[in-house]
């Protein structure tokens, strides 16, 4: 997949583009069915199959402290959007001279100057450019006068919409089968394992602490059951998320993945730490062996519920 950076026309393909635009935040069901709109007309045009897309997102730029959390970082759209059969992926950084550039302004100098576009797809409810002034109209009235097509996709879902936004309600309250079926796979955590004060290996049970974006999303605090796939194999994983109660009055909002039965190092690795199931809420103990039992408890239930996955549920851990 060619991934093209900002202004880099060098790196954009000459060849012509159908184009999907959007942040794709997570890549729910939702976005999927729009891209494999995208990737069915690019074939019957004989193009390529683009999604433009932001960087932060528009709502950061305007908002950062306000704006809604991410679901997924920009590496995981992207692979996403390349597993989904995309041929290229143009990623605009959200700046200030981006958000005051017209509509009309965007229209032609990224979609007619840079990708020569024959059909754009779109939610029918998009809207795009300085003010939110671009909509579908807009692009139907400049498609047919620059020679493109525009195809409005419906809005998906089931009794709702299928929407980040509810990806984040579900995981905000830890409800993960509620964030799977808008996703249409489990919620995936992606960060780096930086040093922590080890107190899970105090327990004998050590832990990976992941550094995560400070703009991600994560789900309620709370013990959850999952998997990493670590050197091409997945493994079971036990998961904090919480700010440690057994031993702080109040603290940092921490990620611990403790991978059962591995033993190397995982220090300044880059881990997926997938959300099975939420087994319980972070809770305090009468002493560190009381504590030490329940993780062992923990780390049971986790094993069980791995070693449980169907295939299929093994499919779409990544």
């Amino acid at each position: 997949m060619i991934i093209v950076r900002d202004h880099d026309t060098n790196a954009t393909s000459l060849e012509k583009s159908v184009v999907a635009i959007g942040v794709f935040d997570g890549l729910h069901r939702g976005h999927q069915e729009v891209i494999a709109r995208l990737v069915t007309l690019a074939k019957d045009y004989g193009t390529l199959a683009t999604v433009v897309t932001f960087d932060p997102s528009p709502a950061m730029f305007f908002a950062p402290t306000k704006a809604p959390r991410l679901v997924a970082t920009l590496g995981q759209r992207l692979e996403g959007l390349e597993a989904l059969g995309v041929d290229q992926v143009v990623v605009l950084t959200f700046d200030a001279t981006l958000a005051n550039e017209s509509a009309r302004d965007f229209i032609q100098r990224v979609l007619v100057g840079q990708l020569r576009t024959r059909g754009v797809v779109v939610g029918e409810d998009f809207h795009f450019g300085h003010q939110r002034q671009g909509n579908v109209a807009l692009l139907e009235e400049v498609g047919a006068e620059s020679g493109f097509s525009v195809h409005p996709a419906p809005l998906f879902g089931d009794a709702e919409r299928w929407s980040s936004t509810l990806v984040r309600k579900a995981l905000g309250q830890g409800d993960l089968a509620v964030a799977r079926a808008i996703l249409g796979r489990p919620f995936t955590l992606r960060g780096d394992v930086v040093h922590g004060d080890e107190r899970g290996a105090t327990l004998g049970f050590r832990t990976a602490n992941l550094r995560l974006p400070v703009v991600q999303q994560l789900p309620a605090e709370g013990v959850y059951a999952g998997a990493t796939y670590i050197d091409d194999e997945w493994w079971p994983a036990a998961i904090s998320v919480g700010t440690r109660p057994q031993f702080y009055e109040s603290g940092e909002l921490l990620v611990e993945v403790h991978v059962l039965g591995f033993e190397g190092n995982l220090y300044d690795s880059s881990l997926d730490v997938v959300f099975l199931k939420r087994l319980r809420a972070q809770a305090t103990f009468d002493d560190g062996a009381a504590l030490g039992t329940q993780i062992g408890r923990d780390v049971a239930e986790t094993l069980q519920i791995f070693e449980n996955l169907s295939p299929e549920d093994k499919q779409l851990l990544r």
